[in-house]
C-alpha cells in the first residue's frame, strides 16, 4: 500500500517549519517533516513508498524545490517525489525539462499558498506543457472551514474540460470543506481524487455520494504527513468506507498503481535505505 500525499523538507528546517505549520493550523503535527521520520512512519503503518512533495510558493523557490526533491530521489527508493513549478518563473520551462530527465513526473501545486487563482489564466502556459507528461497533484479547498480559497472544484472542472489531457490528483477528496461542490462539478470526471484530510472531517454523507459516483479505482489514500500519522488515518479511512459500505481493499490498493505509473524502470523495491 501507498501512501499519496505526503510532505517532506530539508532536514535542517523540517522541525521549525512543521511546528510554524502546526501552530498556523491550531494542531499538533503527528511528524518532524524529515524523509527518516516519514520512513518510521511508513513502517508503523504497513506501508510500503509514499508520493511526497513541496511546492514552489515563490518564484524563487521553485528551483532549490526541485533540487530538494531530485536529491530525495536518488536518496531513498521508498519515496517518490514530485516536483513543483510556479508560472512566475522565468525558466519553469526548462525547469520541467530537468524535472523530466531526471525521472521526476509529477507536479505539486498548491494556488492557495501561490496566491494565484486556479482559474487564472497564469496557469494556462502550465497545463498546456504537463498535458501528457506530468501528473499534476492540486491543492483543493480551504485549510479552515468556513475560509475563503483560490482552489475550487468548479474551478477545476473548467481546467480540466480546457485541458483534456492533464492527468489530476484533487487533494482533500476534490476541495476541503467543498464536498457539495466536488459532487457537483468534479465527480465523476477524468481525474483522480485523494483522502487526506478528510476522515473525521467529511461527513459520511458527503463521502458515500462523491463515492456512488466516481470511480472508486480513482480514489487515491493519502495521511498528509506530517500534518496526520499515516497509521492513524489509515485507520479513520477504514472505518469511513466501512460505514458507507465501500470495501477499504479496493481503495487502498489504488496507490500502488498510481506509484508505479510514476516510476522510470519499473516499480522499485520496497527495501528501506541503508540506515532505516
Amino acid at each position: 500500500m501507498v501512501d499519496c500525499h505526503t510532505h517532506v523538507f530539508p532536514p535542517k528546517v523540517a522541525p521549525r517549519l512543521v511546528e510554524a505549520i502546526g501552530r498556523d493550523l491550531g494542531l499538533t503535527p503527528a511528524g518532524d517533516g524529515t524523509a527518516e521520520d516519514l520512513v518510521r512512519h511508513l513502517d508503523r503503518a504497513g506501508l510500503t513508498h509514499a508520493l511526497c512533495f513541496t511546492a514552489a510558493l515563490r518564484p524563487d523557490q521553485m528551483i532549490p524545490a526541485n533540487s530538494w526533491m531530485l536529491a530525495l530521489r536518488r536518496a531513498n527508493s521508498r519515496l517518490i517525489p514530485l516536483g513543483t513549478v510556479h508560472p512566475d518563473h522565468p525558466d519553469w520551462k526548462s525547469e520541467l525539462s530537468r524535472l523530466e530527465r531526471n525521472g521526476i513526473r509529477g507536479l505539486k501545486i498548491h494556488p492557495d499558498l501561490c496566491g494565484i487563482d486556479l482559474d487564472s489564466s497564469r496557469w494556462n502556459p502550465v497545463w498546456e506543457a504537463a498535458a501528457g507528461r506530468f501528473l499534476v497533484m492540486l491543492h483543493m479547498g480551504p485549510v479552515r472551514e468556513g475560509g475563503a480559497t483560490l482552489s475550487r472544484p468548479r474551478d477545476l472542472a473548467l481546467v480540466l474540460k480546457n485541458f483534456p489531457g492533464l492527468t489530476v490528483i484533487a487533494a482533500h477528496l476534490g476541495g476541503q470543506y467543498q464536498w457539495a461542490q466536488t459532487l457537483e462539478h468534479l465527480a465523476g470526471l477524468n481525474l483522480y481524487m485523494d483522502t487526506s484530510c478528510c476522515p473525521g472531517v467529511v461527513p459520511a454523507q458527503a463521502f458515500d455520494a462523491i463515492l456512488r459516483r466516481h470511480d472508486p479505482e480513482r480514489i487515491l489514500f493519502g495521511s498528509d504527513y506530517p500534518l496526520h500519522a499515516p497509521d492513524v488515518e489509515l485507520t479513520a479511512l477504514g472505518d469511513l468506507l466501512r460505514r458507507v459500505g465501500a470495501s477499504p481493499e479496493r481503495i487502498l490498493r489504488n496507490g500502488a498503481r498510481m506509484a508505479k505509473a510514476l516510476q522510470f524502470g519499473g516499480f522499485p523495491d520496497p527495501a528501506p535505505a541503508p540506515g532505516h
